[in-house]
């Protein structure tokens, strides 16, 4: 079927679940575009509306265009229920949807309220999903927002198009655009949802003027972006980065090169136009970004979302001027990324790093040194995880630090997991998070974390240890969530994270004092000791592995 019928079809299947707007009940609310019904959770009080939309379905000739304003309706739209996820393929093993199905209809987004009334102008958050720009979802249970509700926050969840729908850059479309820009559609989508919350969350008992946007992984590029954005910095009053900036994780590329990579793509699937593209089936573009070779997905310097580099705005001071708490996990990638098959030992690594390195590998050696096996195995993990998260992570806070004007709080999360439930069988963790089922989980076994993995701050920050049902958690788990998320809420609440009954966190100060709060069952500051690491890899001809 016609993606744009589809999309008709879906909004016609939600419109079809209003009712006759009368008097506004305690679950109602009146958008700018219309009332939405949502549901109360009566033990909480906290009132849910799900899957609102908050632009039109970008379908049809609105597929590649910036996210058009949403059309009123008439009566009471019924916000019961997720709306679809974005396009996307099962990359992900710890992905665990609560979405309507998946479509291209997916700009919808989900708010959680403690408040009884749209007087009491309580803190916001507006929290972006991970995944790689190519996967993930605002339903997913590790993003619920009841928690934080019940923290005296509204919090929302916002779904925005993914892979080739959200980031596609072509030559015809720059030339259609008003902007003469193209690509970066998913961060566009991500600026009209914090555009909406900033018209519509006073009516859900929210202050416009106290939003903070936080993310993980690609939510915290998305923070990051949207942080360097003309379109949105001026909305927001603080921002959470967990683990991720456009400043060495999925940089950003110039508008030319991406043009030509969507060139490349549409010769790969046989159009020879944009109208052709934009009437093939979502389901056929889909497939063909798992063909070899396919570009994957790119950032853009359109122009017009990103004037220029997110690290020369940042450098620039041109970025939002308001408070940050960020910061990374102690074992976001694992080993094999710097040593592939060969054993953790001092020789490999010194083999490996000289490899990569070429002239600069004694300085190398000297960042990472290892004069034990068990040194070479930490030495490896802390490059391998510098490359991938950790060095953009800290590019953003030191520059945020020296240019930002507001405090910014590094934080460096060290809580392992504990081990899967005997109902998991014989799952295991993947490399950088996840979770691998099934008859090839023993193939890609890596070696058990001793640390933090990528994404295992999650739950515990926001709330929702007891939605993931993968690992059995202990009350030292619970005791890290409570602490961590009390960090988190009071950051949302006053740009500050410290609060009674919690060790202070004081504010980095971006020299080689910079202190750091490590989050583990036993929380406690200490002096960053590895900024000749990032230095090291800050230096423009270090390889760093993007």
């Amino acid at each position: 079927m016609n993606p744009w019928v589809c999309g008709l079809l879906l909004a016609a299947a939600i419109l079809q679940t209003t009712v006759p707007a009368g008097a506004l009940d305690a679950n109602q609310v009146k958008t700018a575009n219309g009332i939405v019904e949502g549901t109360v959770n009566p033990e909480s009080g906290v009132r849910m509306f799900k899957g609102i939309p908050y632009a039109q379905p970008p379908v049809g000739d609105l597929r590649w265009r910036e996210p058009q304003p949403v059309k009123n309706w008439k009566g009471v739209l019924r916000a019961d229920a997720f709306g679809p996820r974005a396009m996307q393929r099962p990359l992900f093993g710890d992905m665990n949807f609560r979405s309507r199905g998946m479509s291209e209809d997916c700009l919808y987004l989900n708010v959680w309220t403690p408040a009884k009334s749209d007087k009491e102008r309580l803190p916001v958050l507006v929290y972006f999903f991970g995944g790689g720009f190519a996967a993930g979802d605002g339903s997913e249970p590790r993003y619920d927002g009841e928690s934080m509700a019940r923290k005296g926050i509204v919090a929302v969840t916002v779904n925005y198009r993914l892979n080739v729908f959200g980031f596609f850059a072509h030559p015809e479309l720059t030339r259609e655009s008003p902007h003469h820009a193209s690509g970066n559609y998913g961060l566009l989508d991500q600026s009209a949802a914090i555009h909406w919350v900033q018209r519509n969350i006073a009516a859900f008992g929210g202050d416009p003027k106290k939003i903070t946007i936080g993310g993980e992984s690609a939510g915290s590029i998305s923070v990051c972006a949207q942080m360097a954005s003309p379109l949105s910095r001026n909305l927001i009053a603080g921002a959470i980065g967990e683990s991720g900036s456009p400043m060495g994780t999925l940089t950003p590329v110039p508008l030319a090169e991406a043009e030509q990579n969507g060139v490349k793509f549409a010769q790969s699937v046989g159009a020879t136009s944009l109208a052709a593209l934009r009437a093939m089936p979502a389901e056929q573009l889909l497939e063909a970004t798992a063909k070899p070779g396919a570009p994957g997905v790119s950032l853009v310097i359109d122009g017009y979302f990103l004037p220029k580099p997110v690290q020369e705005i940042f450098a620039a001071g041109q970025q939002a001027h308001v408070p940050l708490l960020v910061g990374w996990n102690s074992q976001e990638m694992a080993p094999q990324m710097i040593l592939g098959p060969n054993p953790p030992t001092s020789e490999n690594l010194e083999k490996a790093l000289r490899a990569r390195y070429g002239d600069r590998a004694d300085e190398a050696l000297r960042q990472y040194s290892a004069s034990t096996d068990a040194e070479a195995l930490q030495s490896a993990t802390d490059l391998a995880s510098d490359l991938f998260i950790g060095y953009s992570t800290w590019k953003w806070a030191d520059l945020q630090g020296k240019t930002g004007g507001k405090p910014v709080y590094r934080y460096f999360y060290s809580r392992a997991r504990p081990p899967m439930t005997p109902e998991m069988g014989n799952a295991v963790p993947g490399l950088a998070g996840g979770v691998i089922r099934g008859p090839e989980a023993a193939a890609h076994q890596p070696p058990p974390a001793s640390g933090a993995v990528h994404s295992a701050e999650i739950e515990y920050a926001l709330g929702n240890l007891a939605s993931n049902k993968v690992y059995a958690w202990t009350p030292d788990d619970y005791k890290v969530s409570e602490t961590v998320q009390a960090y988190f809420a009071n950051f949302v609440k006053t740009g500050d994270p410290n609060g009674p009954g919690l060790p202070a966190w004081p504010a980095a100060n971006h020299d080689d004092s910079v202190p750091v709060m490590h989050l583990d069952v036993t929380p406690r500051v200490e002096p960053e000791r590895n900024r000749g690491r990032y230095l090291f890899l800050d230096q423009p001809n270090t390889k760093r592995g993007r």
